[in-house]
């Protein structure tokens, strides 16, 4: 190498540890956390509480207010200041009070499935044929006007069962972690049409083909999910898994929140076994009845439906910068959220617990927000950002975008931390390297480049914050419970979310404690251009 090259390479190297020496961890405070959490943990126990008392947690449904109100109540109890709600406009909140479904002909059978979130009710019990309609155009809907009064209709063809012949539990090693080593080159940007023209065309179509079993009398739809058994492992990452079913449904699809909440036809997700059964024996001319409740109640939105809970331990000298924790609070109503997301919640209510526990003072201000509405589109951190710190429209920032050294999130299951992802600020590295060190007897040893998308650090990204996402094993996550109807207490593994709470407590106690905040990445540009004041 010639020597100019080789001082260029000299010097980054050295500008590296230069940065990286700068670190002064509190290796005896770190001992103390380490050992109140692995040792004296509480986070089951606040799983439980969320999941198995207060889930499912569904934006602006009693369930997550409870939650929350109960959330607050410990907070207060460890110590916590400031402990409140932010709201914000969502939308009709919805929540289900009861539903059955039992096969009447040909045979008596209980049916395993779920109504869609937002579904309207069943007028009471109803008993009715069942008939498979295809809508491929408009062109179909004369075939079928007329025939529908009082059915119900299996809205999908029929999807092969495969054996479970995959892997089904993804742990961040080998190949995995080393492809999570890599930055993926993006695609290229599409020209032209960009295809915009055709969802917006197949939107229209959907619209309505419900108008259409609206407007014919159909009791309910069917449907039995997805049409593959197969799940990307996230992170752009290339691994799949195959989904589990055997009575695991993955609903899909949510009725309207806005003024036409509860008009549409009742839809029902079935475990995808009861509705190939019922496909095969209509396809030998025999009927199928089923016997049906759908029941659910809408809360109107006299004051906002959607809420974060925050709350703060105090800092000292630097007590107006924040390092900001948080997990989304809501969840899907088919179980209990407990894998999505308890886990994060509570493993950041650890978090906070263990650094009040052992009266530990940090620097900054340690904030903890539990967001809702993350699975409607990440709007309770979304509405966080604009009241806080930025509008993204314009990039026009406010006092608290300054203060902000950085926000820390989980959001991917029960797994234990392996690392984190750092969402392309290549200049944290040497900061979180070091980081790490005291931690890869905790098998914490990845720092990830990329940047990953889909849960609430992206917000925050999104205004040039410092934000990051835990790089952790997805485990179950993809192959059964992530959205499904089995995400339940029993799914979450105690020695992963044990080391999950106290890595956080470690990396929020280092955040909290460093001279200077993280380093930042470039403002982004305004989201419609405007130009910033």
């Amino acid at each position: 190498m010639p020597r100019p090259m080789i001082a260029i390479a000299l010097s980054v190297v050295l500008s590296a540890l230069a940065v990286a020496q700068s670190e002064k961890l509190d290796y005896a405070t770190i001992g103390r956390i380490r050992d109140e959490g692995l040792n004296r943990s509480q986070v089951m126990d606040h799983i439980s509480w969320l999941a198995d008392v207060y889930g499912p947690r569904v934006t602006g449904s009693p369930a997550i207010q409870q939650a929350s109100e109960w959330a607050m109540k410990k907070l207060g109890e460890w110590g916590l200041a400031n402990i409140h709600q932010e709201r914000f406009a969502f939308g009709k909140g919805w929540s289900l009070v009861r539903f059955h479904a039992n096969l009447i002909e040909p045979q008596p059978q209980p049916l395993i499935g779920f109504p869609q979130e937002w579904s309207s009710s069943t007028r009471g019990t109803v008993t009715a044929d069942v008939v498979r309609v295809t809508l491929a155009s408009e062109a179909d809907f004369a075939k079928y006007r007329g025939t529908l009064a009082g059915k119900i209709v299996l809205t999908q063809p029929a999807r092969t069962v495969r054996l479970l012949e995959g892997p089904v539990i993804l742990r961040m090693e080998g190949p995995s972690v080393r492809e999570a080593e890599t930055t993926p080159v993006p695609p290229a940007p599409r020209t032209g049409g960009g295809g915009g023209g055709n969802a917006q065309s197949a939107a229209t179509f959907r619209r309505k083909v419900d108008e259409f079993y609206k407007s014919e009398g159909v009791v309910a739809l069917f449907d039995r999910g997805s049409e593959s058994d197969m799940a990307l492992g996230g992170s752009d990452l290339t691994w799949q898994t195959q989904r589990t079913d055997g009575g695991t449904i993955f609903p899909n699809g949510s009725g309207a929140r806005d003024g036409n909440a509860g008009q549409a036809v009742p839809s029902v997700t079935l475990a995808v076994e009861h509705y190939n059964r019922m496909l095969r024996v209509l396809e030998k001319g025999l009927p199928v009845r089923v016997e049906l409740n759908v029941e659910t109640k809408f809360y109107d939105e006299s004051t906002p439906n959607g809420f974060n809970t925050i709350a703060d331990i105090p800092g000292t000298d630097l007590s107006s910068e924040i390092v900001l924790l948080g997990a989304h609070f809501d969840s899907h109503p088919y179980a209990t959220g407990a894998t999505d997301n308890a886990t994060g919640s509570a493993a950041m209510m650890e978090a906070v617990r263990l650094i009040k526990a052992l009266n530990l003072r940090p620097r900054r201000t340690i904030r903890i927000a539990l967001w809702g509405a993350e699975e409607q589109g990440l709007l309770g951190s979304r509405a966080y950002v604009k009241d806080h710190l930025a509008d993204v429209d314009s990039m026009s920032l406010k006092p608290e975008h300054a203060r902000l050294s950085a926000y820390f999130n989980s959001d991917n299951g029960t797994g234990r931390i392996r690392g984190i992802w750092m969402q392309s600020n290549l200049a944290v590295r040497p900061i979180f390297a070091q980081w790490i060190e005291p931690l890869k007897d905790l098998d914490v040893t990845t720092l990830s480049p990329r940047p990953v998308s889909q849960t609430d650090h992206v917000s925050f990204d999104n205004v040039g914050i410092p934000a990051f996402q835990f790089l952790v094993d997805r485990l179950e996550y993809n192959s059964r419970t992530h959205h499904s109807n089995m995400d339940f207490y029993d799914r979450v593994q105690r020695e992963e979310l044990v080391q999950q709470a106290t890595v956080i407590a470690i990396f929020a106690y280092d955040a909290a404690m460093r001279d200077e905040k993280l380093p930042r990445k470039a403002l982004p540009p305004p989201a419609r251009g405007s130009t910033r004041p």
